[in-house]
């Protein structure tokens, strides 16, 4: 069992390099690439088969999450600014790229997510946003 790790305000750098995670439908990880397990700082046997939400950073509101599950539910492709919490407590941001994966009859059967390099000047902006969302979410 995965102990979520208490935060820390120290940021670890996201070098763009390809970091990439495939989810089933319910979010549960089924694949993790070398740069994943790197960035992260679990093993591929710690996060496979577990919720990716293990990665959410307690300055993420749960709302910014739903909105993006109702867009990929549906097969669409969803971008968005993410603050994940690493095993160590401190955190990274990026920019998550979000593809439903299909099979050959077109059904949606998991998730494709790719990262890329934030731009370090929307980081406020996004984290003031985030804020706003938490201030108003009820616990």
């Amino acid at each position: 069992m995965i102990v979520r790790p208490k935060a820390k305000d120290e940021e670890v750098l996201f070098d763009g390099r390809s970091l990439i995670s495939e989810t089933d439908l319910n979010g549960v990880i089924t694949y993790v690439n070398r740069k994943f397990i790197e960035m992260t700082g679990y093993t591929k046997e710690e996060v496979i088969g577990r919720p990716h939400n293990i990665l959410r950073h307690p300055d993420m509101p749960k709302a910014a999450f739903e909105g993006m599950w109702k867009i990929i539910k549906i097969g669409k492709i969803w971008d968005g600014y993410v603050k994940n919490l690493r095993k160590d407590g401190k955190y990274y941001w990026v920019i998550v790229h979000i593809i439903p994966k299909k099979d050959e009859d077109d059904n949606i059967i998991g998730y494709i997510a790719s990262r890329k390099m934030p731009d370090r000047a929307q980081i406020e902006t996004v984290s003031q946003k985030y804020r706003d969302m938490l201030s108003t979410q009820e616990p």
